[in-house]
């Protein structure tokens, strides 16, 4: 995968979400458990992917499994967090003495977590509640889900106040230290999928712009697939909250099932913007991932 401090791209650029995504893995079956893809993040100095599931009959309690997975999507180890969330989102941070640190939600109450930690990967291990720092960077809120920029060192996280979705952003050093009321942004999520009854999937943040995930699996009657879904992504100026672009997306189309699950931001090799997409029957799911690479707004095929 390389390392992420040779790209030159610079971070104030965003992905054009009309530019046509290309495929990097098909229909793999090397996540731990048999269910659904539920969120990912890469760790770009080690070449290294993490991925999110909840577990079989895990989903009211919050029972997640976290696998790592290769360059080429296999698996190299897995490890458990029971009570932890849905696994909405999750980021991966990489400190300056080499230790990486996985975010997750946690305390699950109804199967999404109440607050945020972090945690170093242990192959073959679980982790429960009582042995991470729960943190809740917001007070009152509900259904707590971090995502990471390691490009600008800033930590989001979604949340809800009455019931209402929100972002927030912090500087990573700061949040770390435990410091969350010198937030750099507080907006609302908005704009995205033109349904707004159409399930959100997932978030990532990159620089100033933080990127929406929205859609549903086919459904014969309410999304079949010979519309090829009705998937979209969508982009919100961090600066100013605003939606500043949306679009549709048929990749994957194929598949079965077609379920959009997770979104995150690649820099290595040329900055990309990547879409989780599950597949295959109940008991033996499988996942896909396709991206859409940088291409500057200007000269951006319009397919």
């Amino acid at each position: 995968m390389g390392d992420p401090r040779a790209d030159r791209t610079t971070v104030d650029e965003p992905v054009d979400l009309t530019t046509p995504s290309e495929r990097w893995l098909w229909k793999k079956d090397t996540l731990r458990e048999p269910t659904i893809l539920q969120s990912f993040a890469f760790d770009e100095v080690n070449g290294h992917l993490y991925a999110l599931q909840v577990t079989e009959g895990g989903g009211e309690a919050g029972d997640l499994c976290l696998s790592r997975l290769d360059q080429d999507g296999d698996r190299l180890g897995h490890m458990y967090l029971p009570g932890f969330g849905h696994g909405v989102s999750m980021g991966v941070q990489n400190a300056s003495d080499g230790t990486v640190w996985i975010w997750t939600e946690a305390d699950a109450v109804g199967g999404y977590g109440q607050g945020v930690t972090r945690f170093r990967f242990v192959d073959g291990a679980t982790r429960t509640r009582a042995q991470v720092h729960v943190r809740r960077p917001v007070p009152g809120s509900t259904n707590n889900q971090p995502a990471v920029c390691m490009a600008t060192r800033r930590i989001a996280v979604r949340h809800r106040v009455d019931g209402v979705p929100r972002y927030r952003v912090w500087g990573l050093d700061a949040f770390v230290a435990g410091d969350y009321t010198t937030h750099l942004a507080d907006f609302p999520q908005t704009g995205a999928h033109p349904d707004p009854a159409v399930p959100f999937q997932g978030y990532a943040l990159h620089g100033d712009h933080l990127y929406q995930l929205a859609g549903a699996a086919y459904d014969e009657a309410a999304n079949p697939p010979s519309g090829h879904g009705n998937t979209y992504v969508s982009r919100l100026d961090v600066r100013t909250g605003a939606l500043v672009q949306r679009a549709r997306t048929e990749a994957g189309y194929s598949l079965d099932h077609r379920e959009p699950e997770g979104l995150a931001v690649r820099r290595a090799g040329g900055l990309r913007l990547c879409i989780g997409l599950a597949s295959g029957e109940r008991g033996a799911r499988r996942f896909s991932v396709y991206c859409k690479p940088f291409t500057p707004l200007s000269r951006s095929p319009r397919t």
